[in-house]
């Protein structure tokens, strides 16, 4: 026997070891083996990479979820853990030889306790239900990634995903203060607690946003933000996103942290409108959806500051949301622009970069100059109060070249936003997709470390592998020696489309 076929029977009776371990837990339902169901998840939201996984299993609390790690780790299986399957850099792409465990049964929120400001929730909870269960005891959930109808918590935490409103109040790390995790040999630890901080090493700050690779979170304990007395949501309309960049650069320098400045082009406008009907100002190069909130007074004094300086910078329209419809209308605009530019382009890449803010009208023209010279059409919408980028690259797959094309155009996007000192993603996630730009943005010494880190949590390289370092570094490899494919290449598993 070849030492591939070996190693392919070993993966195999790994796997049969796990489904027969998941199939006295689960219930028949939340075990799946049938080819043509395995299907259903071989990709997340980014649809260009696509893996069938050799067994998908769908535990319904912590501890079943933690003995089914404990068999991959006995069998050195590698899994891949998936919440909503919403993420937007192949994070939760899975492994052609190993188990996908879907945590979207574990949706219960098991305290919110509002005289401490905190919920405990369990992975599977979808982002916007933790404001709900929270607002009849006058608080909210912060961080709302546009996709919050549907995306969960734990791929949340996995990613350290931001959203409209981390401009005033930060991302997911900022909001996690506790977490039940299992660790990828299947032990289940605790991590931070309740209180504010917790002494020695910050282990919670190295899981959130380390993309399922250091283990599984099963609950997270969560900060409650108080609702604020007053919201102000207003919708600016300018001749060019120079102006609009401007305005934001204005507002921040005056003083004013709003909790929300969000940036549309022209062509991201034209897409919302197409989809939803939006009714955002006619003929505008560029909008401004600008939230303010706080106590009555300040937000007076705010808004009134904010209408002076975008009119200065060139506003010709303002627009103040004057009930929730039609403050919902403005948001709708802005949240369904990723699924909108559908309506104008049969295919796109949605990137996401970070810059700072003061260098958005240089980073905006490049972007402009890069579509211009090369064909490619980008929308852009974006966090523009905190630099973050969503550059929506435009191709049709159905034209030879073009996905090609559209890759460049999206890789030399990436390339400005570190040449001006900022990162390759903001709230998105490395995972599958951004691999390959890691080394531009860090040395092999960077990497190493970072991957020093992943060993001392797993050991077996089996939680979630082939994610955010470009080369298949294991950790029985020699530091700053890195040769091979992607593993997921090298085996040919893996349909690029």
């Amino acid at each position: 026997m070849s030492s591939t076929s070996g190693a392919a029977t070993d993966a195999n009776a790994g796997i049969a070891a796990v489904a027969r371990r998941a199939a006295e837990l689960l219930p028949a339902a939340g075990v799946i083996t049938d080819r043509t169901e395995l299907r259903t998840y071989e990709c997340d939201g980014l649809a260009h990479y696509r893996v069938t996984p050799a067994l998908v299993v769908i535990p319904e609390d912590a501890a079943q979820l933690a003995a089914i790690v404990r068999t991959c780790a006995e069998h050195r299986v590698p899994y891949v853990a998936r919440g909503s399957g919403t993420g937007l850099s192949g994070g939760a792409l899975p492994h052609a030889e190993g188990v996908l465990i879907v945590t979207s049964r574990m949706r219960t929120i098991r305290e919110v306790r509002r005289e401490d400001q905190r919920a405990v929730v369990e992975p599977g909870v979808i982002n916007l239900d933790v404001t709900r269960a929270a607002t009849p005891h006058g608080y909210y959930y912060a961080p709302d990634p546009s996709s919050q109808q549907i995306c969960s918590i734990g791929g949340n935490v996995a990613e350290n995903s931001g959203g409209a409103h981390c401009l005033k109040y930060g991302f997911t790390t900022n909001h996690v203060v506790g977490a039940e995790f299992v660790t990828a040999d299947g032990d289940t630890v605790p991590l931070g607690g309740a209180a504010p901080d917790s002494p020695g090493y910050d282990l919670l700050g190295a899981v959130v946003g380390s993309e399922g690779t250091l283990g599984i979170v099963t609950s997270t304990t969560v900060r409650l933000v108080r609702l604020p007395e007053e919201v102000r949501t207003i919708l600016v309309g300018f001749e060019s996103t120079d102006q609009a960049g401007a305005a934001t650069s204005a507002i921040i320098a005056a003083g004013i942290v709003p909790a929300a400045i969000e940036m549309m082009d022209a062509l991201a406008i034209e897409a919302a409108e197409a989809a939803v009907h939006c009714n955002y100002p006619r003929g505008a190069g560029a909008v401004l959806v600008i939230e303010l909130d706080g106590a009555a007074t300040e937000v007076e004094q705010e808004y009134t500051e904010v209408e002076r300086l975008c009119e200065v910078n060139g506003a010709f329209e303002q627009r103040l949301a004057t009930d929730p419809a039609d403050r919902a209308l403005i948001w709708k605009g802005r949240k369904s622009a990723f699924a909108a530019v559908g309506r104008i382009s049969p295919d796109y890449i949605v990137q996401d970069g970070v810059i700072p803010r003061t260098a958005l009208p240089q980073v905006l023209k490049a972007i402009a100059d890069l579509s211009s010279s090369s064909g490619v059409r980008v929308a852009n919408v974006f966090h523009a109060g905190d630099g973050n980028l969503h550059p929506l690259v435009l191709f049709d797959d159905a034209v030879e070249g073009a996905g090609e094309a559209a890759e460049e155009v999206s890789g030399a996007i990436l390339d400005l936003c570190i040449e001006h000192g900022g990162s390759i993603t903001g709230e998105h996630g490395v995972g599958m997709d951004k691999a390959k730009y890691m080394p531009r943005m860090y040395t092999e010494e960077d990497l190493d470390t970072m991957q020093l880190v992943r060993c001392a949590f797993d050991p077996q390289s089996i939680s979630n592998p082939g994610k955010v370092f470009p080369t298949p570094r294991l950790c029985g490899e020699v530091p700053g020696r890195h040769k091979g494919a992607h593993p997921l290449q090298e085996s040919g598993v893996a349909e690029v489309f």
